[in-house]
């Protein structure tokens, strides 16, 4: 039984398992009626529904992020990307006659992934060709790429009604939230490209060692350039997500701090930030981990004052018990022997017995 416990509680998914399980649990002994899930109109309604359609965005680019840090990078840029292709976007739609016209949405779409893909591509040449360290070159775009939104909106919050927009975001299709669906193609599209190919081990051998890789024949470059142009492809395509649900693209709120939870949610899920091997169905987990959390920080109406401070505790305890050094030193306190009492030679201080 230890045996199996203890293997069992090795493996990088257990924890958050439990954690989400915890947290679910938690919510049900508050509110009974969070794991009912009603058919309204044809379309499911729930809590837990609503909680997988808003980790939707988040987990799109959670696999982004997990990609590119597997090759032992960091995309800072993700949370402008976001907000610049929800912006053009929004912005083409505004401009036409119809906003509901079908083909009008499609092309709006297809700018924005393709400025999306172009700044995902800009960040692998800082970073693959010109050698510029991940951080600093995502950074720069983290900065910049806020800004470019804002020019692109001219710094207001543009407002569509576009009915096929909307249902990116915020529509139903066969009874389910689109957004999830759309996050559960690029998980399984994700999945098999990465472990039904080469490709996820070329991936984790150029964030294992580049140099080696470099030596083995393996082109990192190319492989980095790829993983930075897909990092920014699902941002954009998460951009449409949180700007449909609004009906509405606001180039400096749009996609905020997303980076940061993204990070948070590969970590949680098991991906070292050193890279090499790496966890998609551990990313999907962590993104709803944490979108639990969120929901629970709001419907258990903890204060905004100390929410932040309620969802850090949790994610730095998830991270802890995830930690092999954390739970060996643990073991070793559990199993450390009492220290005996010190005896006393009595022949050594001159006593006869």
């Amino acid at each position: 039984m230890s045996a199996r416990w203890k293997v069992l509680s090795a493996h990088h998914l257990f924890w958050p398992v439990v954690v989400l399980v915890g947290l679910i649990v938690a919510n049900v002994i508050y509110r009974p009626s969070f794991v009912s899930i009603e058919m309204r109109d044809g379309h499911l309604y729930g809590s837990l529904i609503d909680i997988v359609r808003l980790s939707a965005p988040l987990i799109l680019v959670g696999l982004g992020m997990t990609m590119v840090i597997a090759t032992g990078g960091i995309d800072l840029s993700v949370g402008s990307v976001v907000a610049i292709s929800g912006a053009i976007a929004c912005l083409y739609i505004s401009k036409q006659p119809d906003q509901n016209a079908v083909g009008g949405v499609l092309i709006a779409v297809v700018l924005g992934l393709l400025v999306a893909t172009v700044l995902g591509i800009w960040n692998g040449v800082l970073v693959a060709g010109i050698g510029i360290q991940p951080i600093i070159a995502t950074l720069i775009l983290m900065v910049a790429g806020r800004g470019l939104a804002q020019l692109i909106t001219k710094g207001q919050i543009i407002t569509i009604n576009s009915s096929p927009y909307k249902l990116i975001g915020a529509g139903y299709v066969l009874a389910v939230p689109f957004a999830i669906l759309i996050a559960a193609a690029v998980t399984a599209l994700t999945w098999a490209l990465t472990r039904r190919s080469a490709l996820g081990m070329l991936i984790e051998s150029v964030g294992g060692n580049a140099e080696a890789s470099r030596l083995a024949g393996i082109r990192s470059r190319r492989f980095m350039l790829f993983v930075y142009a897909f990092s920014a492809f699902c941002a954009g395509i998460a951009g449409f997500m949180v700007t449909s649900n609004v009906s509405s693209a606001d180039g400096n709120n749009a996609g905020l701090w997303i980076e940061l939870d993204a990070i948070l949610a590969v970590v949680i899920g098991g991906t070292s930030l050193a890279g090499g091997r790496f966890s998609i169905s551990g990313t999907v987990l962590g993104a709803l981990l944490i979108q639990t959390l969120t929901t629970t920080v709001y419907a258990m109406n903890i204060s905004p004052q100390t929410s932040l401070l309620f969802k850090a505790l949790v994610v730095i305890a998830v991270c802890l018990i995830q930690a092999p050094k954390f739970r060996a030193a643990l073991g070793r306190r559990r199993r450390r022997p009492p220290t005996a009492a010190p005896t006393t030679d009595l022949t050594k201080v001159g006593v006869n017995a």
